[in-house]
């Protein structure tokens, strides 16, 4: 089993604005699609925001096993799991027999993840410009290094790249 991050932050590491992002990036969306649904059978951790966030017809995300970490009493659909602590989100993920397992957000389930020492790779959107952000990513540790960069996007007058980092 696999435990990464996935994230698209700007350029001071803002990841999101009021409960949701600050731009509509469709290349990024797909990037996200294709590292999380990978080859089937693996797991998403969210935190309550992030859940909140999904637009209702994504709900829950398909081809993937959800985890909202809450404690709050939140309404969940069948199928929607919830954990308390990533601990207790890994533990769920692993008696479901998922290959990879990926934390999606938001800030403070970022903030938790990235220090989890299962936690081996990172899949980060670059996005070159500052926008009015509320919630942030941590600071990458310096235990990750660069691995992978692709080439620039742009999409409309936005700029940006994908980058993979991995624990050393």
């Amino acid at each position: 089993m696999n435990f990464s991050i996935i994230a698209a932050v700007d350029s001071k590491r803002g990841i999101g604005i009021k409960g949701g992002l600050p731009w509509r990036l469709k290349g990024d969306m797909e990037h996200f699609r294709e590292i999380t649904v990978g080859q089937g059978n693996n797991g998403v951790i969210m935190g309550r925001t992030t859940w909140l966030s999904l637009p209702e017809k994504f709900r829950p995300l398909p081809e993937r096993v959800n985890v909202v970490l809450t404690e709050q009493d939140l309404s969940l659909p069948q199928g929607v799991l919830r954990a308390s602590s990533i601990d207790e989100a890994i533990n769920i993920l692993e008696a479901k027999s998922v290959s990879d397992i990926f934390v999606i957000g938001g800030g403070q389930v970022y903030t938790q993840g990235i220090v989890h020492p299962l936690c081996q790779k990172l899949y980060v959107t670059e996005i070159m410009q500052e926008f009015d952000c509320d919630t942030f990513f941590p600071k990458i540790p310096p235990e990750f290094v660069k691995t992978s960069e692709s080439e620039t996007i742009t999409e409309g007058d936005i700029a940006y790249h994908f980058v993979v980092y991995e624990k050393k």
